[in-house]
Parts: structure tokens; C-alpha cells; sequence
């Protein structure tokens, strides 16, 4: 099942992942995998990344980097086709997804000899960028008829546990996730508060804000490490990060409320 109904769906730059996701919930849908196995393999997949790394074997640091999107998307898959969805498998491919971009930069920082400010704002400027994509996408997918809506616009409060998990397990993760990432929704929020009262926004301006989802971002690292451009990493997501303003801007002189 699509996140989005058909009149929705959008050339997401950030989604060139799914079809092996698709290949690899389809062939673990008849195990004892589950999501959570999944989620934890694409945490193994940056971890190998990371490795790569430090001992400088960079283009094999961006296969793995590159490998760990594609891994990221058979989670939901498999949950779909399992008709399994949880919250908390959402909510902990989201804590591994901000553990790993820091570690990511953090490594990044220390074989390209980046100083701490520098890292920290590129770190805070990826996650934005991620939050504004992801703020804009889950208003549409909440108002798209028959589109996936485990994640909400505004997350205030533990959702009540879908069958198959505990309300505890959610509970805590629910937690932390708002620990890790509540200050980039309010900043985000706090820029775009009406954003959710806008009926649709068109194909064309989903395409463009993926340039700020997970899996762009991940590629122009794995790109710029498989071009030996490591030292370029942290300046280009800091200058990135200029073009969320650009884009709320589009929204809000086009797509009025």
C-alpha cells in the first residue's frame, strides 16, 4: 500500500530506495523477520559505513551509506505488507535515523580535521531540512484519501499502542523521540505555523522539497565521499540549509491558507 492515494504520489528524489525495499520486504515477508529486524540491519548497514570511513575506504563508505536508504525502506514496506503497522517501529527508525546523522558528521568531522561549531551546525541545519520535508509530507499524506497516517502533523501526546506492541514500548520511545527531535519541530512549526490548514500542495513542489529528505542528503555525502570531497561535507549542508527559507516562502506565496 502507497503512503500517498495516486492523485498524490510525487517524484520523491529522496525515495530512490523503495524498489529494492520493496525487493527485500517481499522476500523477508514470509519469515520470522520483522520491521524492528529490519530497522536494526539498516543501523548495522551505517555502522559499516562509519567503519569505512576511518580506515579511508570512502567509496565503500558511500555503497554502505547508500545501502543503509534502501534497507530504511523495507521497514514500512514489510510492515505494510504484513499489515503490521506500529509506532513503534516508526518512532525507532527515527531515533536510529538522528543517532546515525551525527555519528555520520561527527566521523565526518574527524577524518576531514572539521572543527566542533562547524559539525554541530551542520548537524542542526541536516535535521531541519529533514523536519521541514518530512512537516510538509505528513500534512500530505494526512490529507490524501487512503494515505498512510501512522505519523501525525503535531505530536503532542504517547499515541494509544496499535496491536502487536506495548503501550510502554511506545511510551518511552514516544519520549525520546520528542526529546531528539521536538526543538526542530517547534522551530519548524514556529516558521510555518498554517502550513497544515493549506489543502494539497502540487507534485511539483514535493519534488522539490526532497531534496531535503533523508535519502537525498545521504546521497550528496556518499557522493562526496566516493569524490574524496570529504572536507566539503560539513560547509555544503551549513550553505544547504539556507534554501528552508526559500521554500516556506514558496509555500506561502503560492499555496495560501
Amino acid at each position: 500500500m502507497s503512503k500517498l492515494a495516486s492523485q498524490d504520489q510525487f517524484l520523491d528524489l529522496s525515495d530512490y530506495g523503495r524498489s529494492f525495499g520493496r525487493l527485500l520486504a517481499n522476500q523477508l515477508k514470509n519469515t520470522r523477520f520483522t520491521p524492528i529486524h529490519v530497522t536494526l540491519l539498516f543501523g548495522l548497514s551505517g555502522l559499516t559505513a562509519i567503519y569505512c570511513m576511518l580506515v579511508g575506504a570512502y567509496v565503500w563508505a558511500a555503497f554502505f551509506i547508500v545501502l543503509k536508504s534502501g534497507i530504511d525502506a523495507a521497514d514500512g514496506e514489510l510492515a505494510r505488507l504484513n499489515n503490521t503497522p506500529s509506532y513503534t517501529g516508526r518512532y525507532l527508525d527515527s531515533v536510529f535515523d538522528i543517532i546515525l546523522n551525527f555519528m555520520f558528521l561527527m566521523t565526518i568531522c574527524y577524518i576531514s580535521k572539521t572543527t566542533l561549531l562547524p559539525t554541530l551546525l551542520a548537524f542542526f541545519g541536516i535535521q531541519l531540512q529533514g523536519t521541514l520535508y518530512n512537516y510538509y509530507y505528513v500534512i500530505l499524506r494526512n490529507k490524501s484519501v487512503g494515505g498512510d497516517t501512522t505519523s501525525k502533523i503535531f505530536e503532542y501526546k504517547s499515541p494509544r499502542a496499535l496491536p502487536g506492541e506495548t503501550q510502554k514500548s511506545v511510551d518511552i520511545l514516544f519520549k525520546i523521540y520528542t526529546v531528539v527531535y521536538g526543538l526542530f519541530d517547534k522551530i519548524i512549526h514556529t516558521l510555518d505555523a498554517d502550513a497544515y490548514k493549506v489543502k494539497t500542495f502540487p507534485n511539483w513542489f514535493m519534488t522539490l522539497l526532497s531534496i531535503y529528505g533523508l535519502g537525498f542528503q545521504l546521497l550528496l555525502i556518499a557522493a562526496l565521499l566516493a569524490f574524496d570531497k570529504v572536507e566539503w561535507i560539513i560547509p555544503f549542508f551549513i550553505f544547504y540549509t539556507g534554501f528552508i527559507l526559500v521554500l516556506i516562502a514558496i509555500r506561502k506565496t503560492f499555496f495560501k491558507v
